[in-house]
């Protein structure tokens, strides 16, 4: 396949984010171009939960299910403590709280949180989400994602970004020339360097080695099937089930300048060694898989946004694993930017939307941070905690808050109940509506939705003007008793949903001027011309 010679997007990195952004943009439209330095998805399982606010991004996509088909079913979602795999003294616990061991922690048990999502999170490891959302994205886009394919080098000059791209398979060189960068290239972002944005925070919190293995486990797992097993002394480190049955993670700490570090890493004999004494089974047949060491950082970059850059995942924020966010804060960058993206090379929005991604995302991805750090630190345990995601709380221009609004925390771990305010995640409430439609979240995107008490034609009037204006919203008339417990708001009033989900705005009262609601959308698009009211005028209908 010949490379484009220009794309509206050029996302780097093939990652759960960078295919995620890429299957989001798809349904919103925008032509794009993926590029992947590796030849193919993630050997190693790395992250493995699945929050529940990724589940319901996953949902939006159709493909909430085939997610859930890949993962751990629920009666697995436990975790384990003894002193290898055949304790007879074991402890085999719920995901409410998890020991502040390195091994990765991630997921939560579907049962919980139900009333709040209709999708909740799941164990699926990394390397099989991957799976999934690559065969969607080729399917949506199948010119679009090229793996083997690696960034050299970008400059940004004529209001566009020139990036030179080499095919690893022919060693072929192209240029191509978009209007927007997105870099998903992990931690040691080459977008993020070469953008010169700066990361800040601190780095070494600790070293682990994991092995990929495979074993006939499953037997011996069979009564006390969990996600994680962790060690207890005289044990060291956890095991990690992809399937518990033949696939599993081993990892423990160590210490990467450590000569029995590197040669464990060279060595299947040492490694399947370490898995038989940790597992307790001497004569347990292991085949090594893969390897790999990796660090505790707990970084965040000074922007997310440069010029014609913008940075989403590890390469915008490096989070602790100890409670599971890190790469569902990344899936939730990319929630946010695609619909922006979508916007502005639409040129129904002005390029200032795009500042408001990172006004958004950042202040969320700073408080993850420090709650896994203090979850790391934790002497005795943390919680699993597969609603957070759910109630990201967003300020910024996108998001016209009432008058007087009290300032909210980005995240609540307390869990508020959601309340239909601007810039929160609309409520879910089950409905009874045709297949497809459980859900109030079922009745998002891919624009902009009013949602409005059944028997208020006034709203559709407004919502026709924004249409032949071109800015078109569906109108969702509710049951008066679901509306209400939904808004919170009288009969008459009007909530208005962005794409990703979140509420931009809502009147307690009827719909007033002629131009009302085109007038509140270019104030959320940061869109400054068109036919009357301007975004500059419309300030008038937040009063």
């Amino acid at each position: 396949m010949r490379f484009p010679e220009t794309t509206p997007v050029l996302i780097v990195g093939g990652g759960p984010v960078g295919l995620t952004l890429s299957v989001l943009l798809s349904g919103h439209g925008v032509p794009h171009l993926l590029v992947e330095a590796h030849p193919g998805t993630s050997r190693h399982p790395k992250a493995r939960g699945v929050s529940a606010r990724s589940m319901e991004v996953f949902r939006r996509c159709g493909l909430a299910e085939e997610v859930r088909a890949a993962g751990l079913p629920a009666s697995q979602v436990f975790f384990y403590r003894g002193r290898d795999l055949v304790d007879p003294d074991f402890v085999r616990t719920g995901v409410a709280a998890a020991p502040p061991e390195g091994a990765e922690p991630e997921g939560t048990a579907p049962e919980e949180g139900a009333a709040h999502t209709p999708t909740p999170g799941l164990i699926c490891s990394q390397d099989a989400l991957e799976d999934v959302l690559l065969r969607e994205a080729r399917r949506l886009a199948p010119d679009g994602v090229r793996f083997a394919t690696r960034l050299l080098s970008f400059t940004r000059r004529d209001g566009h970004v020139h990036a030179e791209l080499e095919d690893r398979a022919t060693g072929g060189r192209h240029t191509v020339r978009a209007d927007w960068l997105v870099g998903c290239d992990g931690a040691s972002s080459t977008v993020r360097e070469t953008a010169g944005i700066a990361m800040a925070g601190p780095t070494g919190l600790g070293h682990f080695l994991s092995i990929r293995f495979e074993a006939p486990l499953g037997e011996v797992v069979a009564d006390r099937a969990s996600a994680s097993y962790f060690l207890t002394a005289p044990g060291r480190g956890g095991f990690l089930a992809v399937d518990n049955d033949r696939n599993w993670i081993y990892q423990y700490p160590c210490d990467p300048q450590s000569p029995d570090t590197e040669a464990a890493l060279t060595n299947h004999q040492v490694l399947a060694r370490l898995v038989r004494e940790a597992a307790g089974l001497p004569e347990l047949a292991v085949t090594v898989l893969d390897t790999m060491t990796w660090r505790m950082d707990a970084r965040l970059a000074e922007a997310y946004r440069r010029d014609r850059v913008l940075l989403a995942g590890d390469a915008a924020h490096v989070v602790p694993p100890t409670g599971g966010h890190g790469m569902n804060t990344g899936i939730g960058d990319a929630d946010n930017l695609a619909w922006k993206l979508a916007a502005v090379t639409a040129g129904t929005a002005g390029e200032a939307l795009l500042d408001t991604y990172g006004a958004e995302r950042r202040p969320v991805a700073r408080q993850v941070i420090d709650i896994s750090l203090a979850n790391s630190r934790a002497r005795s345990g943390y919680r699993i905690d597969d609603e957070l995601l759910l109630t990201a709380a967003y300020r910024s221009t996108a998001v016209l808050t009432e008058p007087g609004a009290p300032e909210r925390p980005p995240l609540d771990p307390g869990h508020e109940h959601p309340d239909s305010a601007p810039g929160t995640r609309l409520p879910h409430l089950r409905l009874d509506g045709p297949p497809g439609t459980a859900s109030t979240l079922d009745l998002v995107g891919p624009g902009f939705t009013l949602l409005t008490a059944t028997g208020e034609p006034g709203w559709q009037r407004q919502a026709d003007t924004a249409a032949a204006a071109g800015l078109p919203v569906t109108v969702h008339p509710l049951p008066a008793p679901a509306w209400a417990e939904v808004s919170g708001l009288p009969v008459g009033g009007a909530v208005l949903v962005r794409p990703d989900g979140h509420i931009a705005w809502r009147s307690p009262r009827p719909a007033s001027e002629e131009g009302q609601l085109l007038g509140i959308l270019r104030l959320v698009l940061s869109a400054q011309e068109g036919p009357i009211p301007s975004a500059r005028d419309a300030r008038r209908f937040l009063s």
